[in-house]
């Protein structure tokens, strides 16, 4: 029997499951607020509260090691004097904390400098209130018991466990199960809200002993808990990855083309997008400044946002300042089509919001080059040899230069096939040229919070070994 949707309008009087507050409490909290703001003489105001509880519970080596219930909730307002700004929150959500609140924004307003780009999204930007409901199938409670999740992350581990005698150990295995929702409106004509869910499973076992000891680990992230692969499917995959980095060596210093298993891509689209944001174009702290129109990817590469897949998770039907979203072409044959801006960017840079307060949506790189068959292992042979990449350390990109480097573990490849695992590397090149050097894309699709890429083979990179 398919279980019935949610609906919330017709709980908006009451709490949705495993919330303290309904909707329609929200909204009081908020037009509280908005009301308060304009008694004490703000040109403009925009208020939002939230509330977020979950469970998450760990394991290690077969005992319950950690159980945590976590119930946050927030109050924000913004205020406006002509063009200054002041901000205050707060956790209390009676009427005397907010009148406090409200005043502390105000007070904050009244002495900060002038922002001349300072205001609330323009009316025309605003997203129309027929497309605010949109129902984009973000909110799955999981009504999981403590013991429930820990048996969950029992069987996950128990399964890397088992997989190998030298799976010698554990890091440990988790259960979390979380969900939110929120209200937020200001005073240019916007209100809107709704609930969403996240829940996960995870494992990182270890595999040998003393000096030749290696950790691996995998995971599955879903808003509905029915859709998270099994804990033995998570826990024999962590297994599998632990003992294939056995016996790791070290390599020359050489210079070669480099293959980024799927998981490690999302961080070279990440790099992109943080490249093309309002807030580094704006403080000209970009690699890419002026690049609008002009090549960023190979001409192969398409790069897609689209803000209404159902149940993805970056979808939103507008964006946190309540602007309208849109699907669209980010990238289109390797040329840039559109920055990710919010209100206040887009008016720094003389242009127009792309409905992008908050950050990207749903993120999908495309190559026109790319068969149904291009998975790992064909990527793999693309690669010929050369190095592929399964985890990377640090934070080493410079996004002013676009100099990365960053230190590595993962395969040397010869012919098109695994030699042997290796580690204590250190991958280094310039992320305009790397993104530009995109050779091939996968057809094996990770989907890595709000982007969706396959693994990615860069034409050349430097490699820093023994």
């Amino acid at each position: 029997m398919k279980k019935p949707k949610i609906s919330l309008k017709a709980l908006a009087s009451n709490p949705l499951p495993g919330f303290a507050y309904s909707r329609a409490f929200f909204e009081s909290r908020v037009d509280a607020s908005l009301k308060a703001a304009k008694k004490l003489g703000a040109t403009d105001a925009a208020a939002e509260v939230s509330e977020g509880c979950g469970l998450s519970v760990s394991v290690r080596n077969g005992e319950l090691e950690n159980v945590e219930r976590n119930r946050d909730k927030s109050l924000g307002v913004t205020v406006y004097l002509g063009k200054r700004r002041g901000n205050a929150s707060t956790s209390d959500f009676s009427d005397a904390a907010i009148a406090q609140t409200v005043r502390a924004a105000y007070d904050i307003a009244r002495f900060t400098a002038e922002d001349p780009f300072a205001s609330l999204p323009a009316a025309e930007d605003i997203c129309p209130v027929a497309e605010r409901e949109r129902d984009l199938d973000l909110f799955h409670p999981w009504a999981i018991t403590s013991a429930e999740a820990a048996q969950l992350a029992l069987r996950c581990e128990g399964a890397a466990l088992s997989v190998d005698k030298r799976i010698t150990n554990s890091e440990g295995a988790a259960v979390s199960a979380q969900q939110s929702h929120f209200f937020t409106a200001h005073t240019n004509g916007f209100r809107g809200g709704y609930a969403s869910s996240r829940h996960s499973l995870s494992v990182s076992p270890i595999a040998g002993k003393g000096r030749d000891m290696q950790r691996d680990g995998w995971y599955s992230s879903m808003r509905r808990a029915s859709d998270l692969a099994s804990p033995e499917q998570i826990g024999r995959y962590a297994a599998e990855r632990a003992l294939s980095r056995l016996k790791s060596r070290k390599i020359a210093t050489t210079e070669c083309p480099v293959l980024f298993e799927s998981p490690m891509a999302a961080g070279l689209l990440g790099a992109l997008v943080q490249a093309v944001s309002g807030g580094a174009l704006y403080r000209k702290s970009s690699f890419l400044l002026n690049s609008l129109g002009k090549p960023v990817l190979s001409k192969h590469l398409d790069l897609f946002e689209d803000p209404f897949v159902m149940g993805g998770k970056g979808s939103s039907p507008f964006d946190e300042e309540g602007v309208r979203v849109q699907p669209r072409q980010v990238v289109e044959a390797g040329r840039l089509q559109g920055y990710f801006l919010s209100s206040y960017t887009a008016r720094k840079l003389g242009m127009q919001t792309t409905g992008n307060a908050g950050g990207s949506h749903n993120l999908i790189l495309r190559s026109r080059q790319t068969r149904a068959d291009d998975d790992l292992d064909a990527m793999i042979r693309k690669l010929g040899t050369g190095l592929l990449v399964t985890e990377l350390m640090g934070q080493g990109v410079n996004y002013v230069t676009g100099d990365y480097s960053r230190g590595a573990s993962g395969f040397w490849v010869e012919n098109g096939q695994i030699a042997y695992p290796v580690h204590e590397i250190t991958i280094a090149g310039n992320m305009k040229a790397m993104l530009r050097g995109i050779e091939a894309v996968g057809a094996d699709a990770y989907n890595y919070g709000a982007k969706t890429v396959g693994s990615i083979l860069v034409n050349r990179m430097k490699l820093a070994g023994s």
